[in-house]
């Protein structure tokens, strides 16, 4: 078959352990950024399957109707970016691993990475060395042990944060789902009273919701401006998840002490003056969360699987399974 990776911007795929599992296939990997639907229809008109990099283009259903060549869609993980409906009206099969298996090992590590750099001020510290300034060139920094983690949702990898929070001895407190905070109570984590209080009482918070229509925008700006002037907010989910202007607002009153951020609205954010990314009480990474050798090697051997499953005439992880039959192939 045709297979066209998009948007493996640097081109790191091609390098990984996995990609062996494509041999036998014609693979063109994509390694720029196609906006322009016209554009992308027909650079994919000769492909037969097409492989997404996670959320990096939106399938749409204006793109959906566009594609004359593709018969199948690929992808790992959540999939609020791809119309499945429109893509079963357009006759192409759309297969998702759920990755159910285990929490994303790497963007838990990042999480708890940027608490500390947050708390220790090391952008600071490092930028102070380099300068000649021998301590004193920076701000004073924070314990990260007797600190209070506040995970905003409890999934696999608020999980994986939570027990490394507790190996530095901070304490776990959680707002997430019903079942979410049953959950983390069940686990040893506190459950506050209510959102203004899990807000007004974390010293950090790391946010782990998926973004969904209903969650976009649910962190208001009054959640934020019931921070510590001191607290520091962690994102490695979705920008989304704060309502518009809310995060920026609230570090220019300095109701919050710092922020983290792997994750931007409109990304990639490539303007050096975008309001958060430039801003001095925050800590900006490009959504690197999920970008280590061995976790992307994980998930695209996923995906590449799903690839050959359908090519062997058995799909597996079909989100719109009225649209296979084995003469589509």
């Amino acid at each position: 078959m045709k297979v066209h990776i998009l948007d493996d911007w640097y081109d790191t795929l091609r390098a990984l352990p996995g990609f062996a599992a494509l041999e036998g296939h014609e693979v063109t990997v994509w390694t720029d950024r196609l906006t322009d639907e016209t554009e992308l229809a027909d650079r994919l008109s000769e492909a037969d399957a097409v492989v997404l990099y996670r959320d990096r283009t939106a399938i749409t259903p204006s793109l959906a109707a566009r594609l004359t060549g593709p018969k199948l869609i690929a992808m790992r993980g959540q999939h609020s970016h791809v119309d499945a409906e429109a893509l079963a009206r357009a006759g192409i099969l759309f297969c998702a691993h759920k990755a159910k298996d285990g929490p994303s090992t790497s963007t838990a590590e990042l999480a708890f990475g940027l608490i500390i750099a947050a708390l220790r001020y090391l952008p600071e510290q490092i930028a102070s060395a380099r300068a000649g300034q021998w301590q004193g060139g920076a701000p004073l920094g924070r314990n990260v042990g007797g600190r209070v983690l506040g995970l905003y949702g409890y999934g696999r990898i608020a999980g994986a944060v939570a027990g490394f929070a507790r190996a530095f001895g901070m304490t776990v407190q959680v707002w997430a789902s019903d079942e979410g905070r049953a959950r983390a109570k069940a686990e040893g984590a506190h459950v506050p009273e209510s959102r203004e209080a899990f807000f007004a009482s974390s010293d950090v918070i790391s946010l782990h919701k998926r973004l969904t229509p209903e969650t976009r925008g649910e962190i208001s700006q009054a959640d934020l401006m019931a921070m510590s002037p001191e607290s520091v907010l962690v994102n490695t989910s979705r920008a989304g998840l704060i309502a518009p202007g809310a995060l920026h607002a609230a570090l220019e009153a300095g109701r919050i002490g710092r922020a983290a951020l792997d994750v931007f609205d409109g990304e990639p954010i490539t303007d050096p003056a975008d309001p958060l990314l430039s801003h001095p009480r925050v800590i900006p990474t490009p959504h690197v969360g999920f970008v280590t050798a061995e976790e992307l090697d994980r998930q695209f051997r996923d995906i590449y699987a799903l690839i050959n499953a359908y090519a062997g005439g058995a799909p597996q992880h079909m989100v719109n399974p009225e649209v296979w039959s084995p003469e589509q192939r």
